[in-house]
């Protein structure tokens, strides 16, 4: 999005680290440069890991690839969401074994 202001370009940026390529993951919102879906950080986050801690789980981030995903999550709740429902291991599937854990 370019905007005009006087002599000058202002130019918005918005959600850099964020991608979309419908050959990787049918077109879902992943992190620039991996096929890691921005759901994925969403749901590390949810379980508790502060953002900080979210590249010791998943090394290849960056912090401010996190921070950007944590970002457009806030933006797109409802279609992040969606992917994660999408996404989700119904409970009578998850072997007792695992679940109990």
């Amino acid at each position: 999005m370019k905007t005009e202001r006087g002599d000058n370009m202002l130019r918005a940026m918005e959600h850099c680290y964020i991608v979309t390529d419908d050959e990787i993951l049918s077109g879902e919102p992943i992190i620039k440069g991996t096929r890691t879906p921005v759901r994925a950080v969403v749901e590390t986050w949810r379980l508790g890991i502060i953002p900080e801690e979210i590249p010791i789980h998943l090394p290849h981030l960056t912090l401010a690839q996190v921070f950007d995903a944590l970002s457009y999550y806030s933006d797109h709740q409802a279609e992040i969401n969606a992917y994660i429902e999408r996404n989700r291991i119904p409970d009578e599937l998850i072997d007792p074994l695992v679940k109990d854990q």
